[in-house]
C-alpha cells in the first residue's frame, strides 16, 4: 500500500507550449507500482491554463478546489469544486482558472501516460 499527501510530493512547473501558470504533483505513478492508473494533481494559478490539446487516451478529472472552465467542442463549461469530468480520447480540451485563487484538479490517466 502507498499513501501520499500532496504536500509531501514535489510540485513541478508544466513546461508545454500553451501552458501558463500550471504546476503538477505526480501523486501515484507507474514507479509506485500502480497496475493501471496514474494520478496527478494539477494547480492553475490566477490566469493559468493548460494547452488546448488532445491525446490518444481518455482521462478522468475531479475538481478539488477553485473555479474554472473546460473548453471543448467550441464552448466553455464552468467547473467548480466537486465536479467530475471524463475527457474521451482524441477530444481537444483546455482547463482554465476563472478566479483569483488556485484552481486544482486531480487527473487520472493510464499509467503509461502519467
Amino acid at each position: 500500500m502507498i499513501i501520499k499527501h500532496p504536500e509531501d510530493v514535489p510540485s513541478t512547473e508544466v513546461e508545454m507550449e500553451g501552458a501558463e501558470k500550471v504546476k503538477k504533483r505526480a501523486l501515484i505513478m507507474k514507479e509506485d507500482g500502480t497496475p493501471s492508473i496514474a494520478m496527478r494533481l494539477f494547480e492553475l494559478g490566477e490566469g493559468g491554463h493548460t494547452p488546448f490539446h488532445a491525446h490518444e487516451w481518455e482521462h478522468i478529472n475531479y475538481i478539488v478546489e477553485g473555479d474554472g472552465f473546460i473548453k471543448f467542442e467550441g464552448r466553455d463549461v464552468p467547473l467548480k469544486k466537486g465536479d467530475s469530468i471524463l475527457v474521451p480520447a482524441g477530444e481537444k480540451h483546455q482547463y482554465r482558472n476563472a478566479g483569483k485563487t488556485p484552481f486544482k484538479f486531480l487527473c487520472m490517466v493510464p499509467k503509461e501516460y502519467g
